[in-house]
């Protein structure tokens, strides 16, 4: 199976989103403050992500106050990369409102059913001051157009042949409902957004290094919301 930077030092790619996107969510680090990861799952990264600079960027735990994992799969509760772990409840975490200082949804919003809910759980869960960040991709990337066109059935059965290495207790049903600049801003009205486009490395190329080669090529000439994710930087007003 064809691994496009195999060959780099590091085993990473300079257009790295995993890095760029954590490396900007650590300058929130403070050991006064809490981290909550929304969607956090069975920590997926952390066991498998064979890069261990990516994983170090990644792992918050001793850079903030209390790290929490949160989600709706019981899977979450045997997270290793977390502090302690909660289940989510119709939508609600069973945290103290304004208990959380920075929020982190990673690949987790293109899933939401009802945003105006779950934007609501966010303000409720945040301080004044705090941060929601998240990890999605747009709209119109041409994965999630492919997402919503094909039936998840054969959704599944072709992810399985995109990214070979991808386990099926770590797929989803995706939405889309809250993946464009402006259902963000709509979603948020009166936060402090600091969001971009992030033109991605291609992420589903079969294991093959032709397939990687012509998306890699446009993913460079396309526009960047056709090939890209939202990296979202949101700060709740004081």
């Amino acid at each position: 199976m064809y691994e496009p930077h195999s060959i780099k030092f590091g085993l990473y790619s300079q257009n790295d989103g995993t890095l760029d996107f954590y490396m900007r969510v650590g300058q929130l680090a403070d050991a006064e403050k809490v981290y909550i990861d929304f969607g956090a799952g069975r920590g997926q990264w952390y066991e498998d992500d064979p890069i261990s600079f990516r994983k170090r960027a990644r792992h918050m735990q001793g850079r903030f106050k209390e790290v929490v994992g949160a989600d709706i799969d019981p899977a979450v509760m045997k997270n290793n990369a977390v502090d302690r772990s909660v289940l989510m409840r119709d939508g609600t975490l069973p945290m103290l409102d304004q208990s959380s200082d920075v929020i982190v949804a990673d690949y987790v919003i293109e899933h939401i059913e009802n945003p105006k809910s779950f934007a609501s759980e966010i303000d409720r869960l945040l301080k004044p001051g705090g941060w929601f960040c998240a990890r999605t991709p747009h709209k119109l990337h041409y994965i999630a157009m492919g997402d919503r066109l094909i039936p998840e059935s054969l959704a599944k059965f072709v992810l399985h042949r995109a990214q070979p290495g991808r386990k099926e207790e770590d797929v989803f049903p995706k939405i889309y409902k809250l993946n464009t600049m402006r259902d963000i801003a709509e979603a948020f009205p009166g936060w402090h957004n600091h969001s971009f486009i992030y033109r991605t490395d291609p992420g589903y190329f079969f294991g093959s290094r032709a397939i990687y080669t012509v998306a890699d090529f446009f993913h460079r000439v396309m526009p960047a919301a056709f090939s890209g994710n939202l990296f979202i930087f949101l700060q709740k007003p004081l």
